[in-house]
């Protein structure tokens, strides 16, 4: 049976989600709990979004494939059910900095990482010296100049949509540049902090953070709102472009389809995509 795994986790002391050898990484220990708890040797968990070293997730999803008769025999005499079981042992052995929050019989055709429709990341900063909190340095980045909202937003605009995001993507070979961002916008919060919201169907690797360090260069006035398409449409990585720090970055939540629709979406999401 596949189960899905829905969790969350600081990313603070983790050298991001893939197993490393010798680094500490949310996989290598969520995988070694779940193999402790199910008394196997092994288990192989697949996640809808790898996030880098420093990078916080309030509602990443995996998923694992584990036989009906492991899952069982590891619940004992337990009156829980066996995912309940599970759960608790689970949680009993990972860090306080990581916490498994729901455990649960997947769907048929779902796919952690495939079936997802979208993603959505925030990223948080605090561009006033009274906003700047101590107990927040590990979540909000802390930003000297001010920044302006309006700005920012009107040079992310022309972002939006299927596009080549090479120039803000760190390149692997065989992997597609081309995404669709389907929301990237700014606001303040209750508490003044200036706010990226950032959807989209995939990312590659560093794109969240390389869009944000574009704008904040436009928010605090070294850019003009223009520099950010010039960025994009020129397809290669702009040296003037700054990666924004990962510790202001959390993945919120990952978007999936109706259930009978989840094994299409993951066979389309293995299609290479190009643009048109």
């Amino acid at each position: 049976m596949r189960i899905r795994i829905d969790l969350a986790y600081d990313g603070t002391d983790f050298s991001g989600w893939a197993t490393q050898p010798g680094l500490r990484t949310v996989q290598e220990m969520l995988e070694g709990a779940l193999a402790t708890a199910l008394r196997v040797p092994r288990v192989r968990v697949v996640v809808a979004g790898r996030t880098d070293a420093g990078v916080h997730a309030r509602g990443q999803v995996a998923h694992c494939d584990v036989a009906p008769e492991v899952l069982a025999a590891s619940a004992g005499r337990s009156r829980e059910t066996a995912l309940e079981a599970l759960l608790r042992r689970v949680n009993g052995i990972v860090a306080p900095d990581l916490r498994v929050r729901r455990l649960s019989e997947a769907p048929d055709g779902f796919d952690a990482r495939f079936s997802a429709i979208w993603r959505r990341y925030v990223y948080r900063v605090a561009d006033d010296a009274a906003l700047v909190d101590p107990l927040h340095r590990h979540h909000v980045l802390a930003w000297q100049r001010p920044l302006d909202i309006e700005e920012m937003n009107a040079a992310a605009k022309p972002l939006i949509g299927l596009q080549d995001f090479a120039a803000f993507c760190r390149r692997r070979e065989g992997a597609t540049t081309v995404r669709t961002l389907l929301e990237l916008s700014w606001e303040r919060d209750t508490a003044g902090r200036a706010v990226a919201k950032v959807v989209a169907d995939a990312f590659c690797h560093n794109m969240v953070r390389s869009l944000v360090g574009c704008l904040l260069a436009v928010g605090d006035g070294r850019r003009p709102p223009a520099w950010a398409l010039e960025v994009m449409t020129s397809r290669v990585r702009n040296p003037a472009l700054t990666v924004a720090h990962a510790h202001g970055l959390t993945l919120e939540e990952v978007g999936y389809p109706a259930d009978q629709e989840l094994a299409r979406q993951a066979q389309l999401s293995r299609t290479m995509r190009e643009l048109p």
